[in-house]
């Protein structure tokens, strides 16, 4: 309770709350808004048809705005797949490696070009889409006008959706609280439990699912998120000393302080990631009706075993690969040795280096372990338990992992603010006593 006067008591952080609420009811808005040109019935039919593919994947990204076939019916996954080819390509290619170093003006480069990769993939994947739903004429077609103005028009307002959404995204993470993207996807998850409740409890009153199983659901979702946030509160402390140093008259350092590194270091960027870069075979599959891309994308669909595999794989990489850019160990080690601290033990330098790498493998292992384990949780569900709906596993992971770093971020900003109003009242006290 203390924590929400405070949030109401602070008018900066009321308004960024209150602009990010804003933003996220916009998006919800335009989920329903419908591209022009598709007949909804029969949309509503093709995609009772589609659950258990690609199709309900995506459409759990996208907020529902698939199964509407709304104008947001991408959803914000093309971006993300952009961010994903990009940060690969920092690495491996030195021109866009030289950018990331010049600071926030080679950043920005980066971000146009991650936007012109966006626009290129919504392309790509909107004409797919359009010309699949154009292709589905059982029982009834989709599309009422169908031929090239349709795919071309269609393919123009899902890339324009797709695009007010990373514009969106940025103005959260700009103006709002939290970052932008990942607002975007708990805002769209979140919008189908209410959905995901009321069919479980028709499943129920149909005796199609016992009472019993349901409760057994319910139990082990709530156990999820409390293993969730247990482990993403989880961190290693590496203890770091400070010799003593005299600078003029005073002494600093000789005081004993530690790094913090989570568990988790990657949160919820490994699964986004994975999903999003399994979503390509899909995708071009959709332009192909038989042979050996269709053949393979069928294999790739979510709930097979191929697609389990490598999705954990990728887990596993992307989780690794990640880590490594947020967390630098070199950086960590110069900045201890500049400033006269060491890891008891270990000398300054490479050795420092070395050991943190060590010590931050391990626990990188134990966090993709932890994060596979969650995300194939949904195909146990739907496997063994026979439940027909997919909510757990990957959903609860981002939820859960969006709204702690949100809490965490507010909570940052009311310290600082409380810091600040402390210092404030201090120099007035001092300079009162002065005069």
């Amino acid at each position: 309770m203390a924590g929400a006067e405070g949030i109401v008591k602070i008018p900066e952080l009321r308004k960024k709350i209150t602009f990010t609420l804003i933003v996220l009811a916009v998006y919800r808005l335009g989920v329903h808004i419908p591209t022009p040109g598709v007949d909804g019935e029969a949309l509503k039919a093709a995609f009772a048809s589609m659950q258990g593919t690609i199709f309900g994947w995506f459409n759990l990204f996208s907020g529902g705005a698939l199964e509407k076939f709304s104008i947001f019916a991408l959803g914000i996954m093309p971006y993300i797949s952009a961010s994903i080819i990009f940060q690969l390509l920092t690495v491996m290619v030195p021109y866009l490696s030289d950018l990331q170093k010049e600071g926030d003006q080679g950043r920005k480069k980066i971000t146009q070009y991650t936007r012109y990769a966006t626009v290129l993939l919504c392309f790509i994947q909107g004409f797919g889409i359009a010309s699949t739903l154009q292709a589905y004429t059982t029982p009834q077609p989709v599309v009422l006008d169908p031929g090239f103005a349709f795919k071309l028009m269609t393919t123009i307002t899902l890339t324009g959706g797709t695009m007010f959404l990373v514009w969106l995204g940025e103005q959260i993470s700009e103006r709002g609280i939290g970052n932008g993207t990942s607002m975007i996807i708990f805002a769209g998850i979140a919008a189908g439990i209410p959905q995901g409740i009321s069919s479980a409890i028709s499943l129920v009153r149909t005796g199609e699912i016992g009472i019993g199983k349901l409760l057994l659901v319910g139990a082990l979702i709530v156990a999820t998120f409390f293993v969730i946030i247990f482990v993403e509160r989880a961190s290693r402390r590496i203890p770091v000393h400070y010799a003593k140093r005299v600078v003029g008259r005073k002494i600093y350092g000789g005081q004993n302080t530690h790094i913090p590194v989570k568990l988790n270091t990657a949160g919820v960027i490994p699964p986004i990631f994975a999903s999003s870069l399994l979503m390509f075979p899909a995708t071009i599959g959709t332009f192909w009706a038989a042979g050996l891309i269709q053949t393979i994308s069928s294999w790739l669909a979510p709930g097979g075993w191929l697609y389990e595999i490598l999705f954990v794989g990728l887990i596993f990489f992307f989780a690794y690969f990640y880590t490594a850019v947020v967390f630098k160990t070199e950086d960590v080690a110069e900045n201890l040795k500049k400033y006269g601290g060491f890891i008891p033990g270990i000398r300054p330098g490479e050795s420092t280096v070395r050991y943190i790498d060590y010590v931050l493998t391990r626990l990188t292992l134990g966090g993709a372990v932890y994060i596979s384990l969650i995300c194939v949780l949904p195909t146990i569900m739907t496997q063994y338990l026979k439940v027909p709906f997919m909510f757990g596993g990957t959903s609860v992971l981002i939820l859960v992992g969006v709204a702690l770093d949100t809490v965490a971020q507010i909570e940052t900003f009311m310290l600082s603010r409380n810091y600040e109003g402390f210092m404030k009242h201090a120099r007035v006290k001092g300079r009162a006593a002065y005069t």
